[in-house]
């Protein structure tokens, strides 16, 4: 009765099949449900899962419960809403997965980019006189035009042909900052391109506009 993918506790889950049992009229108002040992029989759970469900339908007032006179239909109407409100916290849930684990990729991917770029700049400082096209390190000099600027507004591969794989700020490396990131005093920007060291320094250094 409960198949497929549960996402919540299996208590919740209990209690929203009795909720639609009552909404899609299987029970009806005034009804007697089974006593929680036989709820517990149906389900497959210890008789404190069924107490959990039912006080869950009773808070709501989906149901009533006393002792020796056992579970009692209250509301179709309760019903209808607990149903929706499980969906919707379901729903958040839902979200709220889907958001930690896309943090959790991007945690990695920038994991693997960083390693990337140690990779690339290592094997640049080691090949530097076979491959042209080298990772360069320049610092921001004083008072760089570039500063308080982002990627995009300076044009910066327009203008240079190099493209920025990271930065680095006040001892950590930012890892492909992308065109809306900003330049800071003091940073040293990462950079590869085919023989633009000469090119990149003029623009740091000469630029003013």
């Amino acid at each position: 009765m409960l198949g497929g993918k549960m996402m919540s506790p299996i208590y919740k889950q209990i209690a929203l099949d009795l909720a639609n049992r009552i909404y899609h009229g299987d029970l009806n108002v005034g009804d007697k449900i089974h006593g929680r040992s036989t709820l517990a029989g149906e389900y497959n759970v210890s008789p404190e899962t069924i107490r959990r469900s039912v006080k869950l339908l009773e808070d709501m007032e989906v149901v009533t419960s006393s002792q020796g006179s056992g579970i009692t239909v209250l509301s179709k109407e309760n019903a209808a809403t607990f149903i929706k409100r499980f969906k919707d916290i379901e729903s958040i849930g839902v979200l709220k997965d889907n958001i930690d684990g896309l943090l959790d990729k991007r945690r990695n991917i920038d994991e693997e980019l960083h390693n990337a770029i140690e990779k690339v700049i290592s094997f640049s400082e080691r090949l530097k006189n076979v491959n042209p096209i080298n990772t360069l390190e320049i610092q921001l000099p004083p008072k760089c035009h570039l500063v308080g600027k982002s990627v995009a507004e300076v044009k910066f591969w327009q203008n240079t042909g190099a493209t920025i794989i990271g930065i680095r700020r006040k001892g950590e490396l930012i890892i492909s900052p992308g065109p809306y990131a900003s330049f800071e005093e003091g940073d040293t920007v990462l950079v590869v391109g085919e023989n633009v060291l000469e090119v990149i320094e003029r623009y740091f250094e000469i630029k003013k506009n």
